[in-house]
């Protein structure tokens, strides 16, 4: 199954309403300069590709770059660790956006039921804890809601180390907008946004991964 770029996966979900933070896929170490000063500082850059899924595991992510020297350095670290199996290649730069709290949702093909949207608790709890949620798709906005209200961790939705409780219907907008994309998008086979960071109260998704059939 093909995998998208983690930009053309934000692309693809970004048309259904999932929340991305602005960001832009330039080509050098000086596009990539460019792009940081025009976003604000710090930012965040990737290396992206249609082959490259798992970019944490390879360290082609910097975080936390405050000066357009920081984010030349970084850029062309980067670039110089593409593979000639990554193929073609870009850069990814993003604000670097800090939350106390993290979701993750997605869409995933159950072999006997089929497609389903899930919602869960992300972060270092998620793989402790293990509390998500699923439902059939399509859904509706009570489905949404009921998906939320599944959650165990609901202290983690209320206010929270000083910031405001998640606003729960962003969530499910979020969440409905998985829905849709998975029903108008035949050939999706899976999605994942992870982490969905929740910033001022609000769900934005700062990593996307979609699989095609």
């Amino acid at each position: 199954m093909p995998t998208l770029s983690e930009a053309a996966s934000k692309q693809l979900l970004g048309a259904f309403g999932v929340p991305f933070p602005p960001e832009r896929v330039v080509a050098s170490a000086d596009e990539a300069a460019g792009a940081a000063e025009d976003l604000g500082y710090p930012v965040v850059v990737k290396l992206g590709g249609a082959a490259i899924a798992h970019k944490t595991e390879r360290g082609l992510v910097r975080l936390g770059l405050g000066s357009a020297e920081q984010v030349r350095d970084a850029a062309g670290a980067l670039l110089a660790a593409a593979r000639p199996e990554d193929g073609d290649v870009h850069l990814l730069v993003a604000p670097m956006l800090r939350a106390a709290r993290e979701l993750i949702a997605g869409l995933h093909h159950d072999a006997q039921f089929g497609m389903t949207v899930m919602l869960g608790v992300g972060g270092l709890l998620a793989e402790a804890v293990a509390d998500v949620s699923f439902r059939l798709v399509p859904i509706e906005p009570v489905d949404a809601e009921e998906m939320i209200e599944d959650l165990a961790l609901q202290a983690l939705l209320g206010e929270f180390r000083g910031e405001p409780a998640v606003d729960r219907a962003a969530v499910v907008d979020v969440l409905l907008g998985l829905s849709q994309a998975a029903t108008e998008r035949d050939d999706l086979t899976a999605a994942d946004l992870n982490p969905l960071l929740i910033v001022g109260g609000r769900p934005v998704a700062v990593d996307a991964l979609v699989e095609l059939r």
